[in-house]
């Protein structure tokens, strides 16, 4: 399986602007600039969508291990901060909370470091990850 998406972009990197299509086009022509990636500008920008990418991907394999358990959950939500510094990704933190009937919170934290380490997006990123997890 292959994935892709295509950025283009025009002018300077202060004053310029770019656009992101995806394959799926869920992006299609959404707009990223200086503004929107290092102020508060109107658009997306990279490391948001790499928070995305690794929340969507966390929790689909978190789904996986607490399905594999023998366990199915009703609600898992993951919020992912990544913490861009001087032009390096430091870090992505993950908060998840999740509604999950009849496991233990034992199970649950295993399993949530286990996802942790092994979604395609942690083992991509080449930095600090961590997580902090709520059974509700």
């Amino acid at each position: 399986m292959k994935r892709n998406a295509t950025a283009v972009w025009k002018g300077s990197v202060k004053e310029g602007k770019g656009a992101l299509t995806t394959q799926s086009t869920v992006l299609n022509n959404t707009q990223y600039s200086f503004g929107s990636r290092f102020e508060e500008g109107i658009g997306t920008n990279p490391e948001e969508l790499i928070a995305a990418a690794h929340s969507g991907c966390f929790t689909m394999q978190l789904s996986a291990f607490i399905g594999e358990a023998g366990f199915e959950a009703e609600n898992i939500e993951t919020k992912c901060v990544i913490d861009f510094q001087n032009g390096s990704i430091v870090s992505s933190t993950l908060t998840v909370e999740a509604k999950i009937p009849g496991i233990s919170n034992d199970t649950f934290q295993e399993l949530v470091t286990k996802a942790e380490k092994n979604c395609p997006i942690s083992k991509l990123l080449n930095t600090e990850i961590s997580s902090s997890a709520t059974l509700l």
